[in-house]
């Protein structure tokens, strides 16, 4: 189905497959399948054996990449990663993603803005794709701690790498990728000056985790606290759109 053009008027063809495993994890599956297997048929230790060979599978799951169909309106915002949204709130962005970093292009203007945490936990897909296509004009690393990466703090102070997509029309969205208690790694797939398509794989956060990403002014997020979204696939937003959106929980 890759690169297949799908509509809402039946066009195309859709069928469920086994999920491709990324290469970043293939190494840490068959690690832990070889260890596994040391334990069955080497040692005989099936009460240690069997739970690891069912961790490993559960590794391969992890790292599992799904093809998805990626909305192309101008104007759609595509979700980062996959999870629940548990924040949205009015912060500046952050000066990582904004000050002058000699690159000669201008980073995302001062003034407070939209930001949509969406947490992904050890079950969810864990490959992020950008928001938007356009060309990166930032990658930037900072190490820090790693609390729970559910908390508001941890936008500021736990492991993360900043990205920022600018779009053929001049318009920049930031996005956070933050590792959080478990994680210990985060893969990027890009670099500054890399051309991406929107929902196009920019990297990865190894073992659970959080995606923050800060909507242009003016836009009011399309989704509710306590939705779940599918990276590359969920309308996070559209540009310049504004309006409340309620839900109820049942």
């Amino acid at each position: 189905m890759a690169g297949e053009i799908l509509d809402n008027k039946g066009r195309g063809e859709a069928g469920w497959n086994w999920p491709a495993i990324h290469p970043e994890g293939r190494k840490f599956g068959l690690i832990a399948t070889a260890i596994s297997l040391f334990f069955l048929l080497v040692l005989g230790w099936d009460i240690i054996g069997w739970p690891l060979l069912l961790l490993s599978a559960g590794v391969f799951a992890f790292f599992r990449d799904p093809e998805r169909v990626v909305p192309q309106a101008d104007s759609a915002i595509v979700a980062p990663a996959d999870g629940l949204v548990t924040l949205i709130e009015e912060v500046q962005p952050p000066l990582e993603l904004q000050i002058e970093d000699g690159s000669g292009f201008a980073g995302l203007p001062a003034g407070p803005v939209t930001r949509v945490s969406i947490f992904m936990s050890v079950f969810d897909v864990h490959i992020n794709r950008t928001p938007v296509g356009g060309t990166v004009r930032r990658v930037v690393y900072i190490p820090g701690k790693f609390m729970n990466a559910e908390l508001d703090k941890a936008s500021d102070e736990n492991e993360r790498q900043h990205i920022l997509i600018e779009r053929g029309d001049g318009l920049k969205i930031g996005f956070t990728q933050i590792a959080g208690l478990i994680a210990r790694r985060i893969v990027p797939f890009v670099k500054p000056g890399d051309m991406v398509a929107k929902g196009q794989r920019v990297g990865l956060i190894r073992f659970g985790s959080r995606v923050d990403i800060y909507l242009p002014a003016g836009t009011d997020p399309k989704v509710m606290i306590g939705q779940t979204t599918i990276a590359g696939e969920t309308v996070l937003a559209e540009i310049g759109q504004r309006g409340l959106i309620e839900g109820i929980a049942q």
